[in-house]
């Protein structure tokens, strides 16, 4: 049975087609955090910054993802720099994903920004309460703490 996906490699998606050399660089900044803040390739990079994992792993631990989006954004995040790809000489073929330093710092950032996140939360879910109110929108009761 294979565990590859060959059709995929024509997917993987390359520079977004920006229409003036002034909007390239936004451009290009807005791919990669797209491609960072999707919630596939956080998942995988949380797995693969705690170590070295295979394809199967990555499948069992990011929930819910398919084999063909995990192919794909595997594949992204190697070509973005963001994770390694080494294939082992034995039989079957062993594959392993690593994050690289670059996907390393991104993590350190990821933490930070679910730390501040956490501690705003309350506040945020105050001020999108007061704004409902003001626009007149059925007030939702909140769900009892467990």
């Amino acid at each position: 049975m294979s565990q590859g996906n060959t059709g995929v490699t024509s997917q993987v998606s390359g520079p977004e087609q920006c229409e003036s050399p002034a909007a390239e660089a936004a451009c290009s900044v807005l791919e990669v955090l797209g491609r960072v803040s999707g919630k596939w390739s956080i998942g995988i990079l949380l797995v693969t910054t705690q170590g070295p994992a295979r394809f199967t792993e990555l499948e069992r631990q990011v929930k819910g993802i398919s084999r063909r989006m995990l192919t794909l954004t595997l594949r992204n995040l190697e070509r973005d720099g963001l994770l390694t790809r080494t294939v082992y000489p034995t039989v079957p073929p062993r594959v392993e994903y690593t994050a690289t330093p670059m996907a390393r710092e991104l993590y350190e950032s990821l933490l930070a920004l679910t730390g501040w996140a956490e501690r705003h939360r309350h506040r945020i879910d105050q001020a999108r309460a007061a704004y409902g109110i003001a626009q007149g929108e059925p007030v939702a009761t909140p769900a009892p703490v467990a």
